[in-house]
């Protein structure tokens, strides 16, 4: 009695220890985890520096100073149908060439690589299947424009991905973008989606 009392005991005791070490925690961005509700995160985010500019069907987009850059506009994004964050996505300051541009990339890839270790994930080239690879400054830019520029590197931690990419909006607004995506929050929200699918 006492010795199957004692393998139970132990059992439960392995069980337990076990669940709380696979336990993942949310990604964190600025030390506060990609959680809660859409207007306890700004809250958080105010209290932080940011300014709230405006939030719109479930994305909150907030301003201010991030990773040594002034004027990052920073989206907060909820998983539709359920008031949570689940994405954080920073847009630095829109650069007008490819040596400004490329720099901040490399500058916040050298950063993010300390911090997390070498990327899971790098693409870095043109895509010129009609032209020859872009050889200078402005046509490197148009490229970016039209969206024939791939250069994005991506961190895949337990708690979430973080990619940092060249992106743009349409030909003229070429700027770099850092994505936090949580990873607890984001298999809510496939879940979700593939209930739709029932």
């Amino acid at each position: 009695m006492k010795t199957s009392f004692l393998t139970t005991l132990i059992l439960l005791v392995s069980i337990i220890s076990f669940a709380q070490n696979q336990k993942t925690e949310h990604l964190t961005f600025k030390g506060i985890a990609i959680d809660g509700t859409l207007t306890d995160y700004v809250s958080k985010m105010k209290q932080n520096g940011f300014i709230h500019q405006s939030t719109n069907d479930g994305i909150a987009v907030l301003s201010g100073d991030f990773a040594g850059y002034k004027d990052c506009l920073i989206s907060v994004s909820t998983i539709k149908q359920k008031d949570f964050v689940n994405k954080i996505v920073v847009a630095f300051p829109d650069k007008k060439t490819w040596v400004t541009l490329l720099g901040n990339y490399n500058a916040l890839k050298e950063m993010l690589t300390e911090k997390y270790g070498k990327p899971s994930e790098v693409i870095e080239e043109f895509d010129e299947r009609t032209y020859s690879e872009p050889t200078d400054d402005r046509s490197k830019m148009l490229s970016v424009g039209l969206d024939k520029c791939k250069y994005s590197s991506t961190w895949k931690t337990a708690e979430g991905d973080i990619q940092l990419k060249i992106s743009h909006k349409g030909v003229m607004s070429t700027f770099v973008t850092l994505d936090y995506t949580d990873k607890i929050n984001s298999e809510v929200k496939r879940d979700h989606a593939k209930d739709d699918l029932r």
